[in-house]
């Protein structure tokens, strides 16, 4: 399996990834994306706005995860030539009506941003921090700005429609060749003016290379209104750059805060240690003082007199209720785990860098459908163990329930998208090629594992199952089920919550999540904690006689997604300004799509940690 995964890993990411030398006079093709805003989270196409056209518009080849994104890259009439300075170039030149000005003017209010590409690097808008005077990246070309006139209270919308490119490059010593390194942009808005009628080769008198004459402020800017002209211009220079081809990428990835990150996770290993102690000391104090007296027993008097968990032994391995379920829901965390274990790995490699736009998400997609295999395996494990006959039953449920809950929120998502005409929504073509990875590959997947696991012998219980359930005494108010589970997700959320604070960052704040190898550390950390905080409260739980553990092992750890959930609620209230519904029902809808995974996820590590340990000190006691 290893093996099959590596080589299709190198033949989907790698390609597009060599570096490419250009000479000078080179033809250089600017392409363009799409119009993203995070004020509404819709993108939009860039051609959705009546910005020039080239003669011919051709999409470029996307991969499954730039569709799932909303990236629409297509071709652009602007058009370097390589280390050839071009200034006041004139793409085209469109009158405004009230329909077009109003589009305007609704991208402009919600402060959408038009998204470019060259050589296979994002434009940026490069600008100076007022505290520190480093020098920040925006991502993207603001369409315009509202502003007023000086003397005047109205507000008017102004179109940025003079860009100012900077292409930097790093020129090889030897050869002429030279590779692209930097693409940056400041943007202008300015009120072209020209003499005469407008004919294709008419000079501008606001911006002639032959008078010297740039633009290199908005002074006098351009109005978006109806009846309004737009003059679509823009300069390209070329500076020579000591940054070299493989570490371009760099300035896009700077991370100021570093020191956050090495915070969170020793704030995270002390929760670890701290839980790792309570874990020690229960094994060594508890279990073998009691285990040594447990098979010491002398006298009549003390047999009578054992307590603990001990007394449970007869209850303990006795099936749950809704068991079929809770098969189904381990399978499927399974599934998860493995998905999220490989894609770490290789993220944490370099294989999905930001350069190879939608990798990440092409990758999860496929990895989540070949864990299908493992899914069925662990579901039909269990099922065998709480003596289950119908393993065809539980194949189906652990293969339909929760894609089918996911895709059933996912596809009322998109609906909303297609409502608003925005190219974040997933067409029908894809939509089928993603039923078509669901039932095509996955669903049988789950099948051969589930045939696997159910070939093989049960899973035999460390001591023997009383006929007639015991009764269950009167529980103090902390042993609580709903208290004891709400507790027990409260420490893996700790663990993960900083780290947690950059990823929604990266998606919603449109910044590039990169920082793999700290979120390999702070998953491991999650691993841990989940394990030990529902060892310590399931050692609780049966020490006050108390044998119902098995649907609590996986409720403990998973009521983390709960505070996932609401911390996820309080970040759209304090950093995102989302004003329109559709983009406030979006979030919601991603972020409960997320919360329910990693519901799963937590809840089956918590589950597995306890079906270990319950099986440990059981068969490490002897019963007579």
């Amino acid at each position: 399996m290893l093996l099959f995964f590596i080589t299709t890993v190198h033949s989907f990411y790698l390609p597009g990834v060599a570096p490419q030398d250009f000479v000078k006079g080179d033809v250089l093709k600017v392409k363009v994306n799409k119009l993203s805003s995070t004020k509404t989270q819709l993108p939009y196409s860039y051609y959705s706005l009546p910005y020039c056209k080239p003669e011919k518009i051709l999409d470029s080849a996307e991969n499954l995860g730039e569709v799932l994104r909303g990236d629409r890259i297509e071709n652009s009439p602007y058009v370097f030539k390589m280390r050839e300075p071009q200034m006041c170039s004139i793409i085209c030149r469109i009158t405004l009506d009230a329909k077009l000005a109003k589009e305007f003017k609704e991208k402009i209010d919600d402060e959408y941003r038009v998204n470019m590409i060259l050589d296979n690097l994002p434009l940026v808008v490069p600008y100076k921090r007022p505290d520190t005077d480093s020098l920040v990246y925006q991502h993207g070309v603001p369409v315009g700005l509202k502003a007023q006139y000086a003397g005047s209270k109205e507000e008017k919308y102004f179109i940025y429609n003079h860009l100012t490119f900077t292409v930097k490059y790093h020129k090889d010593e030897e050869t002429d060749a030279a590779r692209i390194v930097g693409f940056e942009v400041k943007p202008f808005s300015a009120k072209h003016e020209y003499e005469g009628t407008w004919k294709d080769n008419t000079r501008l008198t606001t911006c002639d290379p032959h008078a010297k004459r740039t633009i290199t402020s908005s002074d006098s800017p351009q109005e978006v209104d109806d009846k309004k002209e737009i003059i679509f211009t823009y300069d390209v220079e070329f500076k020579e750059s000591e940054v070299k081809w493989a570490s371009r990428w760099d300035t896009y990835l700077l991370m100021a805060d570093d020191q956050i990150h090495w915070f969170s996770i020793v704030n995270s290993l002390m929760i670890v240690l701290f839980l790792s102690g309570m874990v020690a000391m229960i094994m060594l104090r508890t279990l073998y003082r009691d285990i040594s007296k447990y098979n010491q027993l002398e006298t009549q008097e003390e047999a009578q007199e054992e307590t603990g968990w001990k007394l449970v032994h007869g209850d303990v391995f006795r099936p749950p209720t809704n068991s079929d379920l809770l098969c189904v829901y381990v399978g499927t965390g399974v599934q998860f785990f493995g998905m999220i274990l490989v894609t770490m790995i290789f993220a944490a490699l370099g294989f999905l860098s930001p350069s190879n736009r939608g990798g990440l998400m092409t990758a999860m997609l496929l990895l989540w459908v070949f864990m299908g295999l493992f899914a069925g395996y662990a579901s039909a494990r269990l099922y065998k163990m709480f003596k289950g006959t119908d393993w065809k039953k539980i194949t189906l449920r652990t293969a339909f329930t929760f894609p089918g809950i996911v895709f059933a929120i996912f596809f009322v998502l998109n609906a909303l998208i297609w409502g608003e005409k925005s190219s974040g929504a997933v067409p029908f073509g894809t939509m089928f090629a993603l039923v078509f990875l669901w039932f095509g590959i996955s669903v049988p997947l789950v099948f051969v594992g589930s045939y696997v696991g159910f070939k093989k012998p049960a899973i035999e219980d460390p001591v023997k199952t009383n006929k007639i359930p015991r009764q269950i005494p009167e529980q103090a108010w902390y042993m609580n089920p709903v208290f004891s589970i709400l507790i027990g997700g409260i420490l893996p959320f700790g663990a993960v919550f900083i780290e947690l604070f950059f990823i929604l960052t990266s998606i919603w704040l449109h910044q590039f999540y990169y920082i793999f190898g700290f979120l390999f550390l702070v998953f491991i950390i999650l691993i841990v904690t989940c394990a030990e905080i529902t060892i310590v409260l399931c050692y609780f739980q049966l020490c006050s006689e108390d044998y119902l553990w098995w649907w609590r092992s996986y409720l403990t750890s998973g009521s983390s997604a709960l505070y996932l959930f609401l911390y996820a609620a309080f970040y759209f209230f304090t950093k995102l300004d989302i004003t329109k519904p559709v983009s406030g029902v979006l979030y919601f809808g991603y972020m409960l799509i997320a919360s329910y995974a990693f519901f799963v996820l937590t809840g089956t590590i918590g589950f597995y940690a306890c079906f270990w340990f319950t099986r440990l000190i059981y068969s490490s006691v002897k019963i007579d």
